[in-house]
């Protein structure tokens, strides 16, 4: 398992697992980052990452991308 933060540009990943206190677990699941669900990196902006997860084109901080294994 690696950190979402340091997979490709472009490449599916299946999150494994979502790190980090109950609350940001909780706001990551609003958005759709659930455990067995598929997420894509579209792109990196100064460090911030975006992604497709469920459909949508989410962005995230680096530090949540961190909490995100797949």
């Amino acid at each position: 398992m690696i950190p979402l933060s340091f997979s490709n540009i472009g490449e599916e990943n299946v999150i494994k697992k979502i790190g980090g206190k109950p609350e940001v677990k909780a706001h990551l699941e609003n958005l759709g980052f659930v455990v067995g669900g598929s997420v894509t990196i579209i792109n990196t902006i100064g460090g911030n990452l975006i992604v497709n997860v469920k459909d949508s084109r989410i962005a995230i901080s680096k530090e949540m991308a961190q909490k995100i294994m797949v």
